[in-house]
């Protein structure tokens, strides 16, 4: 073997490695999260959970992948222990579907049709439309599916490449020598260990040992405990992702390695001594990409019927190797907290998920900002300083939200997206900043009615009369723009900008009005000061729910600008706007 066919078997090394990441990452964007969200929920039962890791493992061509997601449910308090389990043995099984395409490979006939099946013969073709998709279509998902379509071509081209770079080696004595040395189950265990570590990809180690195939120097009894190995590999890069998670994260990452150590320990036993007996003649038969795949696929889906039913075994395991303290039992975190545990680097790899993530906590931070409105405004019917206390740590608990969900959306910034996860982040950041402000607002409100309770001022019952109207409507609207902006609701995003108009003129009204009382002496001016602090907070509050549904609009397929937005519901006087306002303005005008 010269130096030409070593650098040729490097460049298809790279090429495969290269093509299954790009494939990989094109299947994670397109699912947009919702395989991600089908895990979170539907994992009460064992068999179900099994059954959606291999599914869902067998879309994105990634147990690793599959596995760090769940290591991030757990950390997050999304998922329990218990769940994770069956997800983690259905990815090992899930996993093995890239080494049966890989071994269509191996087809031989003469016949046109069959010649067609082989991913040499059909990749070409779909490397061209891969192509002409990344390069003609302006919609996002296109793309994407032409990088999947471009990946697999840009794989196999990759495997043949490899397959005939090393076929020469089956005339080299010194590499037929080599590989006897695999034949010894512990050395061939360890070497399929240490290739997948590396590359951290089962998938990718097993598609190097079906190149390897074509040298015909591979036989059974060197391959079975490379498999073995790869499959103890694949544990290391969900043991990574625990460092610095929580326990019950760790415990999770054990459990996909006792699962293969355990499933590795009793396979290798049982099939060894049953060959002392028997002697099985075709482990010294050389393996074909089809009888790889074949064990593979015996060795993950025997280990998960055998193992499954002592779930609950692994999962003591893993608490017995990282036990547990009093702190960790007697921790009870806020609902509040718990969306913000969501906000998980792991799920970073999958951008879908973690805007959806961040949508959640941002609905979470909505409504937070709803309660501290409506708090404050009890307190300037009736002061109640454990009630102030309350708005003022819900005004903390708003910055802190804040701080964190917008930290988590600018990593996402630095990930291929789609583009309707990139019109959701936009909405995100937009909110964010407007909710913290609704929240200093109501803050606002605390302090005037805490300043009429400590200056023993009162309002008029006109003053008083007129305010309640216009409490009213910013409360309606608060409420609006929440489910608006919770449900994505572009209906009801539209119904925001006529009511905070019919705001702005109840405010200008009441102003007006309490000037003509203040001229009359039946209000004074240290109330007439409070009184212009209230509807003026009041006023900002509404003006902020505005930008809030003008962003969800804005990321509607339209794509409209916020300021033509405005100008055509404000200047145009459109006819739907128009009816809105003039149902909003019946509703909450005073007379």
């Amino acid at each position: 073997m010269d130096i030409f066919a070593i650098l040729s078997l490097i460049g298809g090394l790279a090429l495969f490695l290269y093509g299954m990441n790009v494939m990989g990452d094109g299947l994670t964007k397109v699912s947009g999260g919702k395989l991600e969200k089908i895990l979170e929920k539907l994992t009460s039962n064992p068999i179900k959970a099994v059954l959606l890791g291999a599914g869902v493992t067998a879309v994105i061509q990634s147990s690793s992948a599959t596995t760090v997601m769940v290591v991030g449910f757990v950390n997050s308090g999304i998922m329990k222990l218990s769940q994770a389990v069956g997800i983690i043995m259905g990815a090992n099984v899930g996993t093995t579907i890239t080494s049966w395409i890989l071994s269509l490979s191996g087809i031989q006939s003469s016949s046109f049709f069959i010649q067609m099946l082989k991913p040499t013969s059909f990749s070409p073709i779909l490397a061209i439309i891969g192509l002409l998709l990344m390069m003609s279509s302006k919609n996002d998902k296109h793309k994407d599916v032409g990088s999947i379509l471009l990946g697999f071509a840009v794989l196999m081209f990759g495997m043949d490449a490899m397959s005939s770079a090393v076929e020469p080696l089956k005339d080299v004595p010194q590499f037929t020598h080599l590989l006897t040395m695999f034949t010894n189950p512990l050395l061939g265990m360890l070497a399929g260990l240490i290739l997948t570590a590396i590359i951290q990809s089962s998938s990718a180690s097993v598609g190097i040992l079906q190149a390897l195939c074509s040298t015909g120097a591979v036989s059974f009894g060197c391959a079975i405990p490379i498999i073995m190995g790869q499959n103890i590999g694949t544990c290391v890069t969900a043991i990574i992702s625990s460092v610095g998670a929580s326990k019950n994260a760790k415990r999770t990452a054990l459990v996909h390695l006792y699962f293969n150590i355990i499933g590795t320990a009793l396979f290798m036993i049982v099939f060894y001594a049953i060959n002392a007996f028997v002697h099985f003649d075709f482990l010294g038969d050389a393996a074909t990409p089809a009888g790889i795949a074949v064990v593979h696929s015996i060795f993950n889906i025997a280990a998960t019927i055998v193992l499954l039913p002592f779930a609950k075994v692994l999962e003591k395991l893993a608490y017995m190797s990282i036990k547990e303290d009093h702190a960790e039992r007697r921790t009870a975190v806020q609902e509040s907290e718990e969306e913000l545990k969501k906000l998980d680097v792991r799920f970073l790899e999958q951008p879908g998920l973690a805007i959806s993530h961040c949508m959640e906590a941002t609905a979470c931070m909505a409504h937070m900002s709803e309660e501290a409105l409506t708090k404050a405004l009890t307190l300037m019917d009736q002061y109640d300083e454990e009630k102030a206390a309350q708005v003022e740590k819900l005004e903390s608990r708003i910055d802190h939200f804040e701080d964190r969900i917008g930290s988590y959306v600018i990593q996402i910034t630095n990930r291929n997206m789609l583009e309707n996860d990139s019109a959701k982040m936009s909405v995100i950041l937009h909110s964010i900043n407007d909710l913290e402000r609704i929240s200093d607002h109501a803050v606002n409100l605390k302090e005037s009615a805490q300043e009429m309770q400590e200056k023993g001022l009162q309002m008029s019952f006109e003053g008083n009369s007129e305010i309640m109207f216009l409490r009213r409507a910013v409360t309606d609207l608060v409420n609006l723009t929440v489910q608006a902006l919770r449900n994505n609701d572009k209906k009801l995003a539209k119904e925001i900008e006529p009511l905070e108009e019919v705001i702005d003129d109840l405010s200008d009204e009441l102003k007006r009005r309490h000037v003509i009382r203040l001229k009359e002496g039946r209000c004074t001016i240290e109330m007439g000061f409070v009184l212009t602090d209230m509807t003026t907070s009041l006023e900002r509050i509404a003006d902020h729910c505005s930008n809030i549904g003008v962003s969800i609009l804005e990321s509607s397929e339209e794509n409209i600008g916020r300021h033509a937005y405005l100008n055509s519901v404000k200047k145009e006087d459109t006819k739907e706007f128009q009816e809105r306002y003039e149902h909003y303005r019946e509703l909450y005008f005073f007379e």
